[in-house]
């Protein structure tokens, strides 16, 4: 019981500054403002940890390397600190693979939560600049969606199809990461 509560713990923490890391550097290759609430709160979280990096890591173009690399490190050490606490000694080398099969399952859970918050704000049609944020950073990831798939009855499905894709490479991942880890 203590492992799983130290595990909930860590995954909730490193879910939040990694997914803020995460976020960061989506913003910003989709040149969406952090002058908003949403802005404001990633570069709070995340500041301590990109800020350096930056300093030795430099974008690859539009990609924020330093942003990628403190997502990474935050699911590294969450790893390293649950490889520890289980009380294993041996094979710590696995650690970086899980940490890396950690941050792909970040990405897609946080994927989730952006889909899932822009269909429901765009049923309700809340009028705020967190809004406008989300909206920005869904289009580019439905588009391609929006374009096979009508809208039905005046319903846009696209976000539909788009979580059962993201559900299906989770699946994927979780499978190739089994496999890895034999």
């Amino acid at each position: 019981m203590g492992y799983q509560i130290i595990s909930f713990l860590l995954d909730v923490a490193a879910g939040l500054l990694g997914g803020a890391c995460l976020l960061r550097l989506y913003m910003q290759h989709q040149r969406v403002s952090f002058k908003n609430p949403i802005g404001r709160f990633v570069f709070a979280l995340s500041d301590w940890l990109v800020l350096p990096l930056r300093r030795i890591l430099p974008a690859v173009g539009r990609w924020d390397t330093a942003s990628l690399v403190g997502a990474y490190l935050v699911e590294l050490l969450q790893f390293g600190l649950l490889w520890l606490v289980a009380g294993r000694t041996a094979g710590a080398g696995v650690v970086p693979l899980l940490a890396l099969f950690g941050l792909l399952r970040l990405a897609i859970s946080a994927l989730t939560v952006l889909v899932i918050v822009y269909a429901i704000a765009s049923w309700v049609r809340v009028d705020s600049p967190i809004v406008d944020v989300i909206d920005r950073l869904c289009a580019p990831l439905l588009r391609p969606w929006r374009r096979v798939i009508p809208l039905v009855g005046g319903i846009d499905l696209s976000p539909l199809a788009f979580l059962v894709a993201l559900q299906v490479v989770a699946i994927i991942l979780a499978s190739v990461q089994a496999a890895a880890l034999r």
